[in-house]
C-alpha cells in the first residue's frame, strides 16, 4: 500500500484561517470581562477577574430585553412569511419555465441580486414613510421583498430536481394543485426550508442599514442599532461595547452552529439536476 501524503500547504492554509476567525473573537470575549483600565494596558491579556458588570451596564444602556424582543420579532415573522411566501413563488417559477413569461420572471427576480442597496435606499424610504411603514412590520415587508430574488433562485434549483410524476400521481387521485404543493411539494422541500429560514435569520438578525433608515422610533430598535449607544464623540467603551456584542451574537452562532449542516445540504442537493 502506498502510503498517503500528507498536504502540508492545505494544513497550513486552514491553520491561519482559522486563526484569523477566532483571533477577533477572542479579542472581543476577553475584553469584555475587563476594566478600561486592564485594556488600556494589554487589549491580549486575559483580565485579572472575570465579572458581569460589563453585561449588567451593557443591558441598561441599551435596553438590550426591549431590542432583543423588537429583532426575535422581526426575525421570527420575518422567516415564517418568507419560507411560505418565497416557496410559493418559486414554485410556480419552476413547474412553468417552459413558458416565456416565467422565464422572463427568474431572471427578472435573478437580476435584482446584483443591484446594491443603496441605489434604491432613499425611494424606498420615500415609499415606505408615504406608506405609513416606518416601523417593525415594514421592516419585515422588506425583508421578505428583498429575499425574494435569492430565495427564489434557491428554491428553482431544489424543486426542478423532485420528480413530476408525484405531482401528476396527486392530481389524478383528486388532489388540487394547491393541495398538491402544500402535501406534496412542502414536505419535500425540508432541506431546503431549513437553508432558506436559517439564511435569512441570519440576515435579518445582524442586518443594520435596512432597519438604520426605516425604525425612526428608539423604541422599535433591534438590537444591531442599540449598539450606537457605545459610541461617543470623543470615543467608544470598547469593553461594554464588547459585552453587548456578545449577548446579541450568542443567539445566532448558537443556531449556525447546530443547523449549518442543513445550509450546505440544501444548497448541494438545491445544484444537482435529476
Amino acid at each position: 500500500m502506498e502510503s498517503k501524503r500528507y498536504n502540508w500547504p492545505v494544513t497550513i492554509l486552514l491553520i491561519f484561517g482559522t486563526i484569523f476567525i477566532l483571533f477577533p473573537l477572542y479579542i472581543t470575549v476577553v475584553n469584555a470581562f475587563k476594566t478600561p483600565q486592564e485594556t488600556a494596558q494589554s487589549i491580549l491579556a486575559l483580565p485579572s477577574s472575570f465579572n458581569i458588570d460589563n453585561f449588567l451596564r451593557a443591558i441598561e444602556m441599551t435596553n438590550f430585553f426591549n431590542a432583543l424582543g423588537n429583532s426575535l420579532y422581526v426575525t421570527l415573522l420575518t422567516v415564517v412569511l418568507t419560507v411560505l411566501s418565497n416557496s410559493l413563488v418559486a414554485y410556480a417559477i419552476a413547474r412553468n419555465m417552459h413558458k416565456k413569461t416565467y422565464r422572463v420572471l427568474f431572471y427578472y427576480f435573478v437580476s435584482a441580486m446584483f443591484v446594491p442597496f443603496p441605489i434604491i435606499m432613499l425611494p424606498i424610504v420615500n415609499q415606505m414613510s408615504a406608506i405609513g411603514l416606518m416601523n417593525l412590520n415594514g421592516l419585515v415587508l422588506l425583508y421578505i421583498v428583498y429575499g425574494l430574488a435569492f430565495n427564489v433562485f434557491l428554491y428553482t434549483g431544489y424543486i426542478k430536481t423532485i420528480p413530476k410524476e408525484l405531482e401528476e400521481a396527486a392530481i389524478v387521485d383528486g388532489c388540487s394543485r394547491w393541495g398538491v404543493f402544500w402535501r406534496i411539494i412542502f414536505p419535500i422541500l425540508a432541506p431546503i426550508n431549513a437553508t432558506v429560514a436559517i439564511l435569512t435569520a441570519l440576515w435579518a438578525w445582524n442586518d443594520f442599514l435596512l432597519p438604520l433608515v426605516i425604525l425612526g422610533d428608539r423604541a422599535d430598535h433591534t438590537l444591531p442599532l442599540v449598539q450606537y449607544v457605545f459610541q461617543s464623540q470623543f470615543g467608544t467603551n470598547y469593553n461594554l461595547a464588547f459585552s453587548s456584542y456578545l449577548m446579541a451574537l450568542l443567539p445566532m452562532l448558537l443556531l449556525y452552529i447546530f443547523l449549518q449542516r442543513w445550509i450546505i445540504s440544501g444548497v448541494t442537493q438545491g445544484a444537482i439536476k435529476s
